[in-house]
Parts: structure tokens; C-alpha cells; sequence
């Protein structure tokens, strides 16, 4: 459970058998978008407000059971969850969780602002179940059982589209489980801001990459650019900082790239300032480099 801890959301675990509890974590990506397929026996988990003020308070989670049950408790609302049902969980609140044992649960790890953007606050739509009677239902938890298989399979472009299509879907069935508009966006500019990530993707390690460069590669200017991704509370800069940490991040935790050094790392990914690079990384992550390395 240190392994969720650290790479999922901070919470205190107690397992139904300490003797003969086992977990197992697999994690991948699509996009921004984090997907973590936990296998674990019985366990019970707590969120309290002293683990507030982490990293994970920038993002939303999903969780579905594919086998066994888990039930998520958040602002006095109960989620028994089946396999192919799922609910949202804030980590900026206070909840609770329970697996089954034999269970494995599939979580996705949404920006929060990619959410919102399509949804509002969603304080009052946590711990929700989301099921397959609705057609919204059952057309969001098929995409979901399928990304697994998927995941570090697809083109920068390809995870681009699934991305938005995840997001989408996912605020259309909660939408249609709560009650709860949701925004239709511009589909103009929502090709804009498939065609921003995809081109930072595709340039990503190149540390002269800048504003211009990408706007220009969507066919855009730089202000139109940035007024795009505003809907989304970040900008071009920020959003090519972002990207290049996660996969500094990614690289970290990867045991097949435990030869490599930080700064290799980091300049690869197209950071020329290690000090600058140090203080962007324990912003975003809580940790140094070395530090977050050092804990795995």
C-alpha cells in the first residue's frame, strides 16, 4: 500500500489479514490521463484532512471495479460499486474505501481542471454510481474496461483523441447519473487544443521548444493558443513544463532506467537548468528528484 500511497493519493490502509495480505500495482497513461489496475486483497482505506495540501489535491480519481466490489464513502454519500460501475473521488475532501478481497480496480487519475471545464464543481457529484443501465453508463464504462489493454500502445496523436474522448464520456455518464448539465465546448477549438498537445508530444524533448513554435504548428497564434487552453487554467508554457516533468516523473519510477541519471533524465526530456528543474519537480510531485527516486 506505500506504492498507492506515494504514486496514487496519500491515505492510511489497514488490510483485513495483515499476514496474508498481497497487493499488486500496474500503472500507464493516456494522454494526461493516469490509469493505476490495482489487484489487492481486503483492505480498508481513510483519507482524512491531515492528508490534504498533497499533489493529488490538482486532480480527480475514477474507480472501477473490474472483479470484486469497492465502496467509496465521500460527503455523506455511500457507493457500493460492481464491476463496470464507477464513482468519483476528490481527494481535496475527506472519504473512505473498502476493497474486497480478490479485487482489482481499475483508477484513473483526471486533471481536475479538464473535468470542471466540462462538469462545474463537482463537490456534489463524488461517490455517485455511475452504472451500465443508462446508455451513457454503459457506453463510458466499456471505454474504460478497455483502457488497460491500451495504455503505451497508442501515437501521441491517437492518446490526443482518446484523451478527450475518455474525459468526455466520463462527464456525460456522471452528467446523466447526477442530473448535471454538461458544457458542449467549441469543437473548433477543441481540435485547437488536440492539435497544441499533439504537437508538444511529438517536440517534447527538444529543449529549444517554445509558445511560438507549437502555436505555429497548430496553424494558430500564440494568443489564441493561450486563450484556448485558459478553458483549462493553463497556457502553453505551463503546459510544456507539465508534460516534460511527468515523463521526467515516469522515467524516475521506471526500474528499467534506474542507469540513468537525473540529469540525463532531465535534459532529455528538454530542461537545461537542473536547478530550475529541482524546484519545478518538488512543486508539482512534493519531492526532489533524487528524493522521489530515493522512495521508490
Amino acid at each position: 500500500m506505500n506504492i498507492i500511497r506515494r504514486n496514487i493519493i496519500s491515505n492510511d490502509a489497514a488490510p483485513a489479514c495483515r499476514r496474508t495480505f498481497r497487493a499488486e500495482l500496474r500503472a500507464g497513461s493516456i494522454g494526461s490521463v493516469n490509469l493505476t489496475l490495482a489487484q489487492s486483497s481486503a483492505v480498508n482505506i481513510s483519507h482524512t484532512k491531515r492528508h490534504s495540501g498533497q499533489p493529488s489535491d490538482d486532480q480527480l480519481f475514477v474507480f472501477m471495479p473490474l472483479t470484486g466490489t469497492k465502496i467509496l464513502q465521500q460527503s455523506g454519500r455511500r457507493a457500493k460499486l460492481m464491476p463496470g460501475e464507477f464513482a468519483l473521488i476528490d481527494p481535496r475532501l475527506p472519504h473512505e474505501g473498502s476493497f474486497s478481497d480478490a479485487s482489482e480496480v481499475l483508477t484513473l487519475i483526471l486533471d481536475r481542471h479538464l473535468l470542471e471545464s466540462r462538469l462545474g464543481a463537482v463537490q456534489d457529484l463524488t461517490a455517485h454510481p455511475v452504472t451500465p443501465v443508462t446508455a451513457e453508463g454503459q457506453l463510458a464504462s466499456g471505454y474504460l474496461t478497455m483502457l488497460p489493454s491500451q495504455a503505451g500502445r497508442l501515437s501521441s496523436a491517437a492518446e490526443d483523441l482518446v484523451e478527450v474522448h475518455l474525459l468526455d464520456l466520463v462527464a456525460v455518464a456522471l452528467g446523466k447519473a447526477t442530473k448535471r448539465q454538461v458544457s458542449r465546448g467549441s469543437s473548433a477549438r477543441s481540435l485547437i487544443r488536440m492539435k497544441l498537445h499533439a504537437a508538444i508530444e511529438a517536440r517534447l524533448s527538444d529543449p529549444r521548444l517554445d509558445a511560438s513554435v507549437i502555436a505555429r504548428a497548430a496553424g494558430v497564434s500564440t494568443r489564441y493558443a493561450n486563450a484556448v487552453l485558459a478553458d483549462d487554467d493553463t497556457s502553453l508554457g505551463r503546459l510544456i513544463q507539465a508534460k516534460r516533468l511527468e515523463r521526467c516523473r515516469q522515467a524516475l519510477a521506471d526500474p528499467a532506467q534506474q542507469h540513468r541519471s537525473v540529469s540525463e533524465i532531465a535534459y532529455g526530456w528538454g530542461f537545461s537548468d537542473m536547478t530550475h528543474f529541482g524546484r519545478r519537480f518538488k512543486a508539482m510531485y512534493g519531492l526532489l528528484p533524487s528524493e522521489f527516486r530515493r522512495d521508490l
